[in-house]
């Protein structure tokens, strides 16, 4: 069987839950070394038990690494100690993300720098660092995690849809600057994914079903499946996609409300 991904080294920021995690995963089996990002000192054995699962799936190397990515330090020393562990960096996972829901007129500014610092900062200084790693190399690929609301409003999340669409153009841009140094970008925007961060939903069969009679399948999507368009992505199968949004959302983006 041909591996997407033998002999890559991978970064997946927030990568020891949620599609993160699904993402290592799936990145570990396809054959990349993995280095897994997470925030705090409290999940550290959630990230080194993750690490023990990618090896035993098939990872070259798997390595586990705190950083905040909203900090341009954390950031620089979490791609040089990448780049050091695992020798070298052929692609990032730009996944950490937080939102939090909060109506317009009540979001104090604290809320909204929050959300924008590790959203869409985060992902420019990740983007920024591991770029310049993969130009001095052989190039790389870029996968930013987004969402259907990076064109999708959401109510209640005006921070959150605004760093996910500022991502959008940051990914465009990039692409264009970074296409000669052989370096591909792009976003993910999954749909409704069943999720720790969604958990507010999950719990709440009313809000549930709300959101699932909005998918054209009927369905909240699983982090595995968000995780499988993120591997192809990756691969050189998608040698010729930059500067694009790839969505995964049941159908969610097609629904007429949200036209």
């Amino acid at each position: 069987m041909t591996l997407l991904l033998a002999g890559r080294r991978a970064i997946v920021t927030g990568g020891n839950t949620g599609i993160g995690k699904a993402s290592a995963q799936r990145l570990a089996r396809e054959g990349a070394s993995v280095c897994v990002n997470y925030y705090s000192e409290h999940e550290a054995d959630d990230a080194r038990r993750l690490v023990v699962e990618l090896e035993e799936a098939g990872a070259p190397a798997a390595i586990a690494l705190q950083g905040d990515v909203g900090c341009e330090e954390d950031v620089k020393r979490l791609v040089g100690g990448a780049v050091e562990q695992l020798g070298g960096l052929d692609v990032l996972v730009n996944n950490a993300g937080i939102e939090k829901q909060i109506p317009l007129l009540e979001m104090d500014l604290a809320s909204w720098n929050a959300v924008l610092r590790t959203n869409l900062t985060g992902a420019f200084l990740c983007l920024r660092e591991a770029g310049k790693v993969m130009a001095a190399s052989d190039g790389g690929v870029i996968v930013n995690m987004s969402s259907v609301h990076e064109f999708i409003p959401w109510p209640g999340f005006a921070h959150y849809c605004a760093s996910k669409s500022a991502i959008k153009l940051l990914m465009q841009t990039a692409a264009r600057e970074l296409a000669a140094e052989k370096i591909r970008v792009l976003n993910i925007a999954p749909g409704a994914i069943i999720t720790p961060i969604n958990r507010f939903v999950l719990d709440d069969p009313e809000q549930a079903h709300a959101v699932e009679s909005e998918i054209p399948l009927g369905r909240m999507g699983n982090a595995d499946e968000i995780a499988a368009a993120v591997a192809w992505a990756a691969s050189d199968q998608a040698s010729y996609l930059t500067g694009t949004t790839i969505v995964v959302d049941g159908g969610m983006s097609l629904y007429p409300k949200f036209v």
